[in-house]
Protein backbone atom coordinates (compact mmCIF):
# COMPACT_ATOMS: atom_id res chain seq x y z
CA UNK A 1 0.00 0.00 0.00
CA UNK A 2 1.40 3.06 -0.94
CA UNK A 3 2.20 5.96 1.58
CA UNK A 4 2.35 8.80 -0.80
CA UNK A 5 -1.06 10.75 -0.41
CA UNK A 6 -2.71 12.02 -3.79
CA UNK A 7 -3.04 15.41 -4.42
CA UNK A 8 -6.76 16.31 -4.45
CA UNK A 9 -6.95 19.82 -6.85
CA UNK A 10 -5.24 21.39 -9.03
CA UNK A 11 -4.22 25.29 -7.59
CA UNK A 12 -6.40 27.68 -9.11
CA UNK A 13 -3.47 30.05 -9.86
CA UNK A 14 -2.31 26.82 -12.27
CA UNK A 15 -5.95 27.12 -14.37
CA UNK A 16 -6.09 31.25 -14.60
CA UNK A 17 -2.39 31.09 -16.06
CA UNK A 18 -3.38 28.44 -18.76
CA UNK A 19 -5.98 31.65 -19.70
CA UNK A 20 -3.41 33.83 -19.95
CA UNK A 21 -0.92 32.02 -22.06
CA UNK A 22 -3.60 31.55 -24.20
CA UNK A 23 -4.99 35.28 -23.89
CA UNK A 24 -5.72 35.64 -27.57
CA UNK A 25 -7.76 32.89 -27.94
CA UNK A 26 -9.50 33.60 -24.23
CA UNK A 27 -10.33 37.19 -25.61
CA UNK A 28 -11.96 36.22 -28.57
CA UNK A 29 -14.09 33.46 -26.45
CA UNK A 30 -14.95 35.72 -23.56
CA UNK A 31 -16.06 38.82 -26.80
CA UNK A 32 -18.50 36.54 -27.89
CA UNK A 33 -19.59 35.12 -24.62
CA UNK A 34 -19.97 39.05 -23.71
CA UNK A 35 -22.28 39.82 -26.92
CA UNK A 36 -24.60 37.07 -25.58
CA UNK A 37 -24.48 38.72 -22.42
CA UNK A 38 -24.87 42.15 -23.42
CA UNK A 39 -27.90 40.79 -25.21
CA UNK A 40 -29.23 38.83 -22.82
CA UNK A 41 -28.94 41.79 -19.61
CA UNK A 42 -30.29 44.51 -22.23
CA UNK A 43 -33.58 42.66 -22.51
CA UNK A 44 -33.68 42.48 -18.72
CA UNK A 45 -33.01 46.28 -18.38
CA UNK A 46 -35.54 46.78 -21.05
CA UNK A 47 -38.24 45.05 -19.53
CA UNK A 48 -37.49 46.17 -15.92
CA UNK A 49 -37.65 49.69 -17.20
CA UNK A 50 -40.88 49.55 -18.97
CA UNK A 51 -42.38 47.83 -15.86
CA UNK A 52 -40.63 50.24 -13.03
CA UNK A 53 -41.59 52.89 -15.37
CA UNK A 54 -45.38 52.16 -15.19
CA UNK A 55 -45.75 51.12 -11.27
CA UNK A 56 -43.99 54.14 -10.33
CA UNK A 57 -46.24 56.32 -12.37
CA UNK A 58 -49.11 55.61 -9.56
CA UNK A 59 -49.47 56.56 -5.97
CA UNK A 60 -50.65 54.12 -3.14
CA UNK A 61 -53.05 56.16 -1.45
CA UNK A 62 -54.60 56.91 -4.87
CA UNK A 63 -57.84 54.62 -6.00
CA UNK A 64 -58.29 54.66 -9.68
CA UNK A 65 -61.77 53.69 -10.83
CA UNK A 66 -62.50 52.55 -13.96
CA UNK A 67 -65.83 51.06 -16.32
CA UNK A 68 -66.27 47.67 -14.81
CA UNK A 69 -63.99 44.97 -17.43
CA UNK A 70 -62.07 47.38 -19.10
CA UNK A 71 -58.68 47.04 -19.17
CA UNK A 72 -57.27 50.76 -19.57
CA UNK A 73 -58.49 54.01 -19.30
CA UNK A 74 -58.33 54.24 -23.35
CA UNK A 75 -61.37 52.10 -23.71
CA UNK A 76 -63.84 53.18 -20.19
CA UNK A 77 -66.46 55.19 -19.30
CA UNK A 78 -67.66 56.83 -16.59
CA UNK A 79 -71.25 59.09 -17.06
CA UNK A 80 -71.55 62.31 -14.66
CA UNK A 81 -74.12 60.62 -12.61
CA UNK A 82 -71.47 57.79 -11.38
CA UNK A 83 -69.10 59.85 -10.78
CA UNK A 84 -70.98 62.52 -8.63
CA UNK A 85 -72.12 58.97 -6.57
CA UNK A 86 -68.13 58.67 -6.01
CA UNK A 87 -67.41 61.96 -4.96
CA UNK A 88 -69.83 61.17 -1.71
CA UNK A 89 -67.76 57.95 -0.89
CA UNK A 90 -67.28 58.50 2.71
CA UNK A 91 -63.40 57.17 2.18
CA UNK A 92 -62.28 59.82 -0.09
CA UNK A 93 -59.91 62.62 1.29
CA UNK A 94 -61.43 66.17 1.75
CA UNK A 95 -59.17 68.95 0.99
CA UNK A 96 -60.40 72.93 1.68
CA UNK A 97 -63.87 73.55 2.01
CA UNK A 98 -64.66 69.95 2.32
CA UNK A 99 -64.26 69.48 -1.46
CA UNK A 100 -63.03 65.81 -1.94
CA UNK A 101 -59.86 65.50 -3.39
CA UNK A 102 -60.87 63.69 -7.19
CA UNK A 103 -60.42 64.19 -10.27
CA UNK A 104 -62.43 63.19 -13.25
CA UNK A 105 -60.72 62.85 -16.27
CA UNK A 106 -60.83 61.60 -20.00
CA UNK A 107 -58.36 59.89 -21.89
CA UNK A 108 -57.53 60.16 -25.73
CA UNK A 109 -55.38 59.47 -28.40
CA UNK A 110 -53.68 61.53 -30.76
CA UNK A 111 -51.02 61.06 -33.73
CA UNK A 112 -47.76 62.78 -33.61
CA UNK A 113 -44.94 63.04 -35.85
CA UNK A 114 -41.38 61.97 -34.03
CA UNK A 115 -38.92 64.08 -33.90
CA UNK A 116 -36.29 61.28 -34.94
CA UNK A 117 -37.89 60.05 -37.86
CA UNK A 118 -40.79 61.99 -39.02
CA UNK A 119 -43.65 59.26 -38.75
CA UNK A 120 -46.79 59.54 -36.63
CA UNK A 121 -47.22 58.06 -33.30
CA UNK A 122 -50.23 57.94 -30.68
CA UNK A 123 -49.72 60.07 -27.86
CA UNK A 124 -52.13 60.00 -24.72
CA UNK A 125 -54.15 63.17 -23.94
CA UNK A 126 -55.48 63.66 -20.95
CA UNK A 127 -58.31 65.46 -19.94
CA UNK A 128 -57.47 66.70 -16.39
CA UNK A 129 -58.51 69.81 -13.48
CA UNK A 130 -56.24 70.87 -10.72
CA UNK A 131 -57.05 68.06 -8.30
CA UNK A 132 -55.45 65.89 -11.49
CA UNK A 133 -52.54 68.08 -10.35
CA UNK A 134 -52.82 67.64 -6.60
CA UNK A 135 -53.12 63.52 -6.88
CA UNK A 136 -49.67 63.15 -8.86
CA UNK A 137 -46.58 65.42 -6.79
CA UNK A 138 -44.56 63.46 -8.59
CA UNK A 139 -45.46 65.92 -11.47
CA UNK A 140 -43.77 69.40 -11.49
CA UNK A 141 -43.84 72.21 -14.19
CA UNK A 142 -40.18 72.76 -15.11
CA UNK A 143 -41.09 75.57 -17.73
CA UNK A 144 -43.83 77.45 -18.48
CA UNK A 145 -47.16 77.61 -16.57
CA UNK A 146 -50.35 75.04 -15.92
CA UNK A 147 -53.16 76.11 -18.04
CA UNK A 148 -56.15 77.71 -17.00
CA UNK A 149 -59.21 75.55 -16.93
CA UNK A 150 -62.25 76.21 -19.67
CA UNK A 151 -59.32 77.47 -22.19
CA UNK A 152 -57.24 75.59 -25.38
CA UNK A 153 -54.31 75.04 -23.45
CA UNK A 154 -51.71 72.45 -22.71
CA UNK A 155 -49.40 71.00 -20.62
CA UNK A 156 -47.24 68.51 -22.25
CA UNK A 157 -44.69 66.34 -20.58
CA UNK A 158 -41.47 66.21 -21.24
CA UNK A 159 -40.62 63.20 -23.05
CA UNK A 160 -43.40 64.32 -25.77
CA UNK A 161 -41.73 68.03 -25.80
CA UNK A 162 -38.42 66.42 -26.45
CA UNK A 163 -39.22 63.20 -28.90
CA UNK A 164 -42.23 64.76 -31.12
CA UNK A 165 -42.55 67.84 -33.24
CA UNK A 166 -44.57 71.03 -32.99
CA UNK A 167 -44.95 70.47 -28.76
CA UNK A 168 -42.47 72.76 -27.87
CA UNK A 169 -43.10 75.53 -25.47
CA UNK A 170 -45.54 78.01 -27.01
CA UNK A 171 -46.40 76.43 -30.04
CA UNK A 172 -49.70 75.28 -31.10
CA UNK A 173 -51.34 72.05 -31.69
CA UNK A 174 -54.32 71.49 -33.56
CA UNK A 175 -56.50 67.93 -32.67
CA UNK A 176 -60.21 67.83 -31.86
CA UNK A 177 -61.36 70.05 -34.09
CA UNK A 178 -59.33 73.19 -31.90
CA UNK A 179 -56.43 75.03 -31.62
CA UNK A 180 -54.39 74.34 -28.50
CA UNK A 181 -51.61 76.17 -27.23
CA UNK A 182 -48.50 74.84 -25.16
CA UNK A 183 -47.85 76.78 -21.81
CA UNK A 184 -46.16 74.25 -20.08
CA UNK A 185 -43.44 71.61 -19.81
CA UNK A 186 -43.66 69.47 -16.96
CA UNK A 187 -41.61 66.34 -15.65
CA UNK A 188 -42.99 63.85 -14.04
CA UNK A 189 -39.80 62.16 -12.59
CA UNK A 190 -39.57 59.80 -15.80
CA UNK A 191 -42.93 58.47 -14.95
CA UNK A 192 -45.46 57.34 -17.31
CA UNK A 193 -46.88 61.12 -17.27
CA UNK A 194 -43.89 61.91 -19.14
CA UNK A 195 -45.57 60.81 -22.06
CA UNK A 196 -48.74 62.40 -21.81
CA UNK A 197 -50.54 65.66 -23.15
CA UNK A 198 -52.52 67.55 -20.43
CA UNK A 199 -55.47 70.17 -20.74
CA UNK A 200 -58.82 71.02 -19.28
CA UNK A 201 -60.99 67.96 -18.85
CA UNK A 202 -64.06 69.42 -19.98
CA UNK A 203 -63.20 71.27 -22.57
CA UNK A 204 -61.26 68.00 -24.18
CA UNK A 205 -64.76 66.11 -23.71
CA UNK A 206 -65.99 68.69 -25.57
CA UNK A 207 -63.73 68.57 -28.37
CA UNK A 208 -63.77 64.68 -28.92
CA UNK A 209 -67.68 64.59 -28.40
CA UNK A 210 -67.22 62.32 -25.40
CA UNK A 211 -70.23 62.64 -22.81
CA UNK A 212 -68.54 60.38 -20.43
CA UNK A 213 -65.13 60.20 -18.56
CA UNK A 214 -62.51 58.01 -18.79
CA UNK A 215 -61.54 57.85 -15.31
CA UNK A 216 -61.85 58.96 -11.57
CA UNK A 217 -58.78 59.09 -9.46
CA UNK A 218 -59.06 59.98 -6.20
CA UNK A 219 -56.72 60.29 -3.07
CA UNK A 220 -57.86 58.21 -0.20
CA UNK A 221 -58.42 58.97 3.84
CA UNK A 222 -56.51 56.65 5.55
CA UNK A 223 -53.69 56.32 2.57
CA UNK A 224 -53.38 52.76 1.45
CA UNK A 225 -55.14 50.77 4.51
CA UNK A 226 -58.25 52.40 3.37
CA UNK A 227 -58.22 51.10 -0.09
CA UNK A 228 -60.57 47.84 0.82
CA UNK A 229 -62.93 49.49 2.47
CA UNK A 230 -63.58 52.50 -0.23
CA UNK A 231 -63.56 48.92 -2.83
CA UNK A 232 -66.20 47.23 -0.78
CA UNK A 233 -68.23 50.43 -0.67
CA UNK A 234 -68.17 50.71 -4.26
CA UNK A 235 -68.64 47.00 -4.74
CA UNK A 236 -71.87 47.02 -2.75
CA UNK A 237 -73.60 49.83 -4.89
CA UNK A 238 -75.84 48.77 -7.34
CA UNK A 239 -75.94 52.39 -8.84
CA UNK A 240 -72.28 51.75 -9.61
CA UNK A 241 -71.14 49.37 -12.52
CA UNK A 242 -67.28 49.99 -11.84
CA UNK A 243 -64.32 48.31 -10.82
CA UNK A 244 -61.84 50.55 -8.35
CA UNK A 245 -58.02 49.55 -8.15
CA UNK A 246 -55.11 50.97 -6.29
CA UNK A 247 -53.49 52.93 -8.80
CA UNK A 248 -49.88 51.52 -7.69
CA UNK A 249 -51.49 48.14 -8.95
CA UNK A 250 -53.40 49.34 -12.29
CA UNK A 251 -49.86 50.51 -13.38
CA UNK A 252 -48.58 47.13 -12.78
CA UNK A 253 -51.12 45.75 -15.11
CA UNK A 254 -50.82 47.99 -17.44
CA UNK A 255 -46.73 46.94 -17.94
CA UNK A 256 -47.51 43.44 -17.34
CA UNK A 257 -48.07 42.15 -21.23
CA UNK A 258 -45.12 44.45 -22.99
CA UNK A 259 -42.66 43.89 -20.72
CA UNK A 260 -43.68 40.03 -20.70
CA UNK A 261 -43.61 40.05 -24.12
CA UNK A 262 -40.10 41.58 -24.63
CA UNK A 263 -38.44 39.43 -22.23
CA UNK A 264 -39.48 36.05 -24.16
CA UNK A 265 -38.89 37.15 -27.09
CA UNK A 266 -35.43 38.39 -25.50
CA UNK A 267 -34.85 35.19 -23.35
CA UNK A 268 -35.09 33.28 -26.68
CA UNK A 269 -32.83 35.28 -29.17
CA UNK A 270 -30.49 35.32 -26.61
CA UNK A 271 -30.75 31.59 -25.96
CA UNK A 272 -30.54 31.46 -29.32
CA UNK A 273 -27.21 33.28 -30.04
CA UNK A 274 -25.69 31.41 -26.77
CA UNK A 275 -25.65 28.78 -29.08
CA UNK A 276 -23.17 29.82 -30.84
CA UNK A 277 -21.11 31.00 -28.10
CA UNK A 278 -21.53 27.68 -26.39
CA UNK A 279 -19.81 26.30 -29.44
CA UNK A 280 -17.28 28.94 -29.54
CA UNK A 281 -15.71 28.07 -25.95
CA UNK A 282 -15.99 24.33 -26.64
CA UNK A 283 -13.98 24.39 -29.60
CA UNK A 284 -11.65 26.82 -27.28
CA UNK A 285 -11.59 24.07 -24.89
CA UNK A 286 -11.16 20.98 -27.40
CA UNK A 287 -7.76 23.19 -28.66
CA UNK A 288 -6.73 23.71 -25.22
CA UNK A 289 -7.32 19.72 -24.49
CA UNK A 290 -5.36 19.01 -27.63
CA UNK A 291 -2.35 21.60 -26.90
CA UNK A 292 -1.67 20.32 -22.95
CA UNK A 293 -1.98 16.26 -23.76
CA UNK A 294 1.26 16.08 -22.65
CA UNK A 295 0.39 18.31 -19.48
CA UNK A 296 -2.11 16.41 -18.53
CA UNK A 297 -0.38 13.16 -18.91
CA UNK A 298 2.51 14.65 -16.20
CA UNK A 299 -0.69 15.88 -13.86
CA UNK A 300 -1.82 12.59 -13.92
CA UNK A 301 1.48 11.03 -13.20
CA UNK A 302 1.67 13.18 -10.39
CA UNK A 303 -1.07 11.51 -8.74
CA UNK A 304 -4.14 14.26 -10.00
CA UNK A 305 -7.57 12.14 -10.53
CA UNK A 306 -9.29 11.71 -13.39
CA UNK A 307 -11.48 14.00 -11.46
CA UNK A 308 -9.15 16.81 -9.94
CA UNK A 309 -8.08 16.95 -14.37
CA UNK A 310 -12.21 17.12 -15.12
CA UNK A 311 -12.89 19.69 -11.92
CA UNK A 312 -9.58 21.80 -13.71
CA UNK A 313 -10.32 22.00 -17.11
CA UNK A 314 -14.55 22.69 -16.29
CA UNK A 315 -13.30 25.94 -14.14
CA UNK A 316 -11.27 27.05 -16.58
CA UNK A 317 -14.16 27.67 -19.06
CA UNK A 318 -16.30 29.14 -16.02
CA UNK A 319 -13.53 31.61 -15.51
CA UNK A 320 -13.43 32.06 -19.24
CA UNK A 321 -17.55 32.91 -19.42
CA UNK A 322 -17.16 34.96 -15.96
CA UNK A 323 -14.49 37.19 -17.93
CA UNK A 324 -17.22 37.37 -20.94
CA UNK A 325 -20.30 37.72 -18.49
CA UNK A 326 -18.36 40.63 -16.73
CA UNK A 327 -17.27 42.03 -20.30
CA UNK A 328 -21.11 41.90 -21.21
CA UNK A 329 -22.45 43.79 -17.95
CA UNK A 330 -20.49 46.16 -18.00
CA UNK A 331 -21.06 46.71 -21.83
CA UNK A 332 -25.07 46.83 -20.82
CA UNK A 333 -25.03 49.09 -17.78
CA UNK A 334 -24.15 52.32 -20.45
CA UNK A 335 -27.82 51.54 -21.90
CA UNK A 336 -28.78 52.68 -18.06
CA UNK A 337 -27.82 56.47 -19.85
CA UNK A 338 -30.47 55.86 -23.02
CA UNK A 339 -33.89 56.70 -23.42
CA UNK A 340 -36.38 55.15 -25.61
CA UNK A 341 -39.81 55.09 -26.46
CA UNK A 342 -42.42 52.05 -27.40
CA UNK A 343 -45.99 51.59 -28.15
CA UNK A 344 -47.83 50.19 -25.34
CA UNK A 345 -49.90 47.55 -25.84
CA UNK A 346 -52.62 48.44 -23.28
CA UNK A 347 -52.85 51.76 -24.10
CA UNK A 348 -51.44 52.08 -28.15
CA UNK A 349 -49.44 54.96 -26.86
CA UNK A 350 -46.18 55.78 -26.82
CA UNK A 351 -44.37 55.42 -23.58
CA UNK A 352 -40.93 56.66 -23.00
CA UNK A 353 -38.41 54.49 -20.44
CA UNK A 354 -35.50 54.16 -19.57
CA UNK A 355 -32.93 50.68 -19.37
CA UNK A 356 -33.24 49.69 -15.94
CA UNK A 357 -30.44 47.67 -14.14
CA UNK A 358 -31.02 46.05 -11.28
CA UNK A 359 -29.09 43.55 -8.60
CA UNK A 360 -31.39 40.61 -9.46
CA UNK A 361 -30.62 41.04 -13.39
CA UNK A 362 -27.07 41.14 -12.75
CA UNK A 363 -27.40 37.61 -10.56
CA UNK A 364 -29.21 36.07 -13.19
CA UNK A 365 -26.71 37.83 -16.31
CA UNK A 366 -23.93 36.02 -14.30
CA UNK A 367 -25.98 32.62 -13.61
CA UNK A 368 -26.59 32.66 -17.63
CA UNK A 369 -23.05 33.49 -18.57
CA UNK A 370 -21.97 30.52 -15.92
CA UNK A 371 -24.66 28.03 -17.74
CA UNK A 372 -23.11 28.96 -20.97
CA UNK A 373 -19.42 28.33 -19.38
CA UNK A 374 -20.43 24.60 -18.13
CA UNK A 375 -22.40 23.72 -21.76
CA UNK A 376 -19.02 24.49 -23.62
CA UNK A 377 -16.68 23.16 -21.06
CA UNK A 378 -18.01 19.98 -19.96
CA UNK A 379 -17.35 18.00 -23.30
CA UNK A 380 -13.55 19.07 -23.09
CA UNK A 381 -13.19 18.44 -20.00
CA UNK A 382 -14.76 14.78 -19.76
CA UNK A 383 -12.24 13.90 -22.90
CA UNK A 384 -9.34 15.69 -20.69
CA UNK A 385 -10.38 13.25 -17.50
CA UNK A 386 -10.58 10.35 -19.90
CA UNK A 387 -7.24 10.48 -21.75
CA UNK A 388 -4.61 7.91 -20.56
CA UNK A 389 -1.32 8.11 -18.90
CA UNK A 390 0.46 6.89 -21.35
CA UNK A 391 -1.29 8.06 -24.16
CA UNK A 392 -0.44 11.62 -23.17
CA UNK A 393 3.24 11.22 -22.39
CA UNK A 394 3.24 9.09 -25.73
CA UNK A 395 1.99 12.19 -27.68
CA UNK A 396 3.92 14.93 -25.64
Amino acid sequence: MSLVKRPRAIPLGYIARNLWVRRVTTALTAAGMALVIYTFATVQMMSEGIRATLVATGQPDNLLVLRKGSGAEINSGIDRVQAALLETLPGVARGDGGRPILSKETVVLNSLAKRSNGKPSNVSMRGTSVAGLALRPQVQLIQGRMFRPGTAEVVVGRAVAEGFMGADLGQTLRFGGREWRIVGIFDASRTGFDSEIWGDVELMMQSFRRNAFSTVVMRLADGPAGAAAVQAAIAADPRLTVDAKVETRFYEEQSEALAKFINVLGTALSVIFSIGAVVGAMITMFAAVAQRTGEIGTLRALGFRRRAVLIAFLLESLLLSLVGGVLGLLAASGMQAVRISTTNFQTFAELAFEFRMTPGIIVATLLFALAMGVAGGFIPAWRAARLRIVDCLRAA
